[in-house]
Formats: structure tokens, C-alpha cells, sequence
């Protein structure tokens, strides 16, 4: 296969997922407006308890991405038997993680809101409660729905997960209004808006799983296996089945929360330089999302891709690592070439004015070497996430983000710039890792002992037997 059909192949999966994760964005945002309409109070509540969301996403992340990669590989393997092994892992998974969360999270609701806004949260203190009372329990429906989307995922079609994001978000839209203001129910409105259209999305999630062709064919030969009074081959226990997806997704959740949590430390030391700079560097970050979007799209569809191939028994990692490349950097160079003409419009369409446009416009000019270095390093992750080697690329990330914060902290004193560079070096740093460890795949296969043909040398020691059988 060519290296134009690879990408044409990395494009169709990457473009609606980037819309799916640009919706959840976009809703976002709306919604803020929205509660803003209530004081700073509720927009502190709200926020503050989105951010804990977005960390526990996570955690589901361990169930979706794993899906993904396992049900990629088995479909790849033409092996019904092992798509229906990961379809029960990620099952199992939700239903081990989600009681944990939900119900733990409502219980401890209160101590949570204190955590998060400190001991002297003052009037948001009962607002943030009062939106955990539900959204936290409600949190089993954004959960499922991920599992839904790595399952769908994993079966090439990202287009359904894109749909459903958009249902999900539109719902919300419309409904908060409606809670928010309409029935005067404040803050909570906004969560109940929240569970609402994601349980709406899920339902539909639901009906799009029995219609999916893989899936059908999955359910198909088991029947037809017990028909024939011959008991469908299967990968391994339940257990077994959870244990597989979370070896495989973990080092995923992993890179995610750390990414996450270093983002949230980064904001201290930029509170050092001053109020204006932390004003600046929360509206460039949500600015800056709508470039790194598309670079984690990439990667998801690289991850898709690179795991089918394997499963299909052909290691082509090398040519889809250069094709990911070339679309991520070129993502880069677009995302560094618009913030460097178009900064200050970006800050005033956020509303900023004065001193806080002016350190956000200067922070987003700045950011462009660090951009192009991680558009190529997130999308590239996606080869190794495919490949069963995201292990190592988690650990490159953990001590990325600590080099990042350590290099930010010395280099304050030079502003927004200073954070800036430390970001790059950072980053230039990652990139070089992943590059070597890149390198590696050049000369993929092994060859086999008996026959004298090359063979797949998988990295995930815990892929299910139609990959293993590959060797």
C-alpha cells in the first residue's frame, strides 16, 4: 500500500474525531456563557468542577482507549471471537470503574467542592456541591459513552462518535437555557442540561453498536458456533478480558492525566509573573485547543490505524509514523504561522482587553516553535499507542512534564517567553525520545525459528490471541 493511501486512510479517520472533540470544546464554552449570566460565583463553581471532570475522564480513559487498540487489532485479524473479547473487557472495565467514581464522588461531594476551591470557596463552595450532586452520578453516562466511542473506534468508524458528539452537545445547549434560566434552577440546571443530552447521545451510542457491521458479524459467528453445537472460541475469562484492556489502555490514561495535571501546575508558576499573565495564559489555552485538537486527532486515527495493520499481519509502522508526520507538522506549521499574524484579534475575540490582550497576544506569538514540536509528538504517540509500545511513551511524558515545570519555574523571570521556551526545550526534548525510539521500527520483523518467514514482533504482550497467533 502506498503512502498516499495511508494518508488518504489517516485523513478519513482523523477529520471526525476532530469535530467530535471541537464540539465538546465548543459546548463548553457556550455553556459558560450561560452561567455566566448568574454571577462570578456560578461561573467559578462551574468551571472548577468541569476541570474535575476532565481529570476523571481519565480514568474511562484506560477502558476507551484500550478498546480501541484491541478491537482494531482483532478486526484486522478477521477474528470475531477476539472483537467480542475486547467489546467484554471495556464493558467490564465501566462497570468495575463507574460505581467507584459515581458513587464515591457523590458521597464525597462536599469534601471535593472544599478541595477544589480551597477552604474559603465562599458562595461557590454550595454551588460547586450542588452541581457534583449530579453530575457526578450522572458521570456513568459520559463514561459509557467513551467505551461506546472506543468500540466504534476500534471498528473504523469514527464518524458515528463525531455524530453523537454533536447530538450530546447540542442537546446541552439547548437545554441550559432552559434549566438554567427558564426553570431557575441555577447551576444545577446546567448539570442536569449536562446528563441529559449525554444520556440522550448514549441511548443512540447503544442502537449504533447493534447496527455496526464488525460487531454484527462478531455476534453472528458465535452464534452460528453454538448452533453447531461447538463453543465459541474465546480469548480468556472476563477478568482476563478487563486485565487486557487495561494493560493496553493505562499507559494511555496515563499520558492524558499527566498532560492534565501538568497543565494545572504550570498555572502556579505563571501566577508568579502576575495577574495579567494568568488571565492571558487561561484565554491562549483555550484558544490553543482548537490546534491541539487536531493533533490528537491524528493520533487517534494513527493509533486505529497502526493496530488494524498489525492485526491483519502487516507491520507498516514505519511508513504510517511518516505519513503522521507530515500531517501533524503541517498542523504545526498552519497553528504557529495563524497565532503569529492573528494573536491579538485571537485574544479579543475572548474579550480580553488591555494589558491581559497584550500579554495573551505575546504568549500566543511565542508558542509556535512549541506547537510544531508537539503536533509531531502527540500524533506519532498514536503509532506506538497502536503498536502496544504506549508504555514507554508514557514514561517519556511523565519526565517531559516534569523537565517542562522545572525549566518554567527558572525561566519566569523572563515572562510569558520564559514559559514559552521552557515549554519548547521541553518538548524538543520529547520529540527526540519518540524519535530514537521511532527509529527502532525501521527494521520491524523478526524471523520465525521453524518456518524462516518474518513474523510481527508485537510490543503488547497482552494483545488478544488473534494477534499473538500472528507470531
Amino acid at each position: 500500500m502506498g503512502a498516499a493511501e495511508h494518508r488518504r486512510r489517516l485523513v478519513s479517520l482523523a477529520y471526525p474525531v476532530y469535530f467530535e472533540l471541537l464540539a465538546g470544546v465548543t459546548a463548553g464554552i457556550i455553556n459558560m456563557v450561560w452561567v455566566a449570566r448568574l454571577g462570578g460565583s456560578a461561573v467559578a463553581a462551574v468551571a472548577v468542577a468541569t476541570n474535575v471532570e476532565n481529570v476523571l475522564l481519565g480514568v474511562i480513559l484506560v477502558a476507551g482507549s484500550g478498546t480501541t487498540v484491541l478491537v482494531a487489532r482483532a478486526r484486522g485479524a478477521e477474528d470475531p471471537a477476539a472483537v467480542r473479547s475486547a467489546v467484554r473487557g471495556g464493558w467490564a472495565l465501566w462497570a468495575l470503574v463507574t460505581p467507584v467514581v459515581a458513587i464515591g464522588g457523590y458521597l464525597c461531594r462536599a469534601p471535593l467542592a472544599h478541595l477544589v476551591l480551597g477552604g474559603s470557596g465562599g458562595d461557590s463552595l454550595p454551588l460547586a456541591t450542588g452541581y457534583f450532586a449530579i453530575a457526578l452520578p450522572g458521570i456513568a453516562a459520559l463514561f459509557a459513552t467513551n467505551v461506546v466511542d472506543g468500540i466504534l473506534k476500534g471498528a473504523g468508524d469514527t464518524r458515528t462518535p463525531m455524530k453523537l458528539a454533536i447530538l450530546a452537545n447540542g442537546l446541552i445547549l439547548g437545554l441550559d437555557p432552559l434549566f438554567i434560566l427558564g426553570f431557575g434552577l441555577g447551576v444545577r440546571g446546567a448539570a442536569i442540561a449536562t446528563v441529559l443530552g449525554r444520556t440522550v447521545a448514549l441511548i443512540c451510542g447503544l442502537a449504533a453498536l447493534r447496527r455496526n457491521g464488525v460487531l454484527r458479524q462478531a455476534a453472528q459467528a458465535a452464534k452460528a458456533a453454538k448452533a453447531a453445537q461447538a463453543a465459541p472460541h474465546r480469548t480468556g475469562s472476563l477478568s482476563t478480558d478487563a486485565r487486557r484492556t487495561a494493560a493496553t489502555g493505562l499507559p494511555m490514561s496515563a499520558d492524558f492525566v499527566t498532560r492534565m495535571a501538568g497543565a494545572l501546575a504550570l498555572v502556579a508558576i505563571v501566577a508568579r509573573i502576575g495577574v495579567s499573565e494568568v488571565a492571558a495564559y487561561g484565554i491562549a489555552t483555550k484558544a490553543m485547543y482548537v490546534a491541539t485538537m487536531a493533533f490528537y486527532a491524528v493520533r487517534q486515527a494513527a493509533a486505529i490505524r497502526t493496530a488494524h495493520l498489525l492485526g491483519a499481519g502487516r507491520d507498516e509502522r514505519w511508513v504510517i509514523g511518516r505519513q503522521v508526520l507530515l500531517l501533524a507538522g503541517s498542523l504545526g506549521f498552519t497553528a504557529l504561522l495563524v497565532l503569529l499574524a492573528a494573536g491579538p484579534w485571537v485574544m479579543r475575540a475572548f474579550g480580553s482587553e488591555g494589558a491581559v490582550a497584550g500579554a495573551g497576544a505575546l504568549y500566543l506569538r511565542c508558542l509556535g516553535p512549541y506547537l510544531v514540536l508537539l503536533a509531531c509528538f502527540i500524533a506519532l504517540g498514536g503509532v506506538f499507542e497502536g503498536s502496544g509500545g504506549s508504555a514507554a511513551l508514557a514514561r517519556v511524558t511523565v519526565c517531559g512534564v516534569a523537565l517542562q515545570l522545572a525549566l518554567a519555574y527558572g525561566l519566569s523571570g523572563w515572562g510569558l517567553p520564559g514559559i514559552c521556551l521552557a515549554m519548547a526545550l521541553a518538548m524538543a526534548l520529547q520529540c527526540a525520545a519518540v524519535a530514537r525510539m521511532y527509529r527502532r521500527t525501521a527494521h520491524p520483523t523478526v524471523t520465525d525459528r521453524h518456518s524462516g518467514q518474518p513474523k510481527i514482533a508485537l510490543a503488547n504482550p497482552h494483545s488478544p490471541s488473534s494477534a499473538n497467533r500472528l507470531a
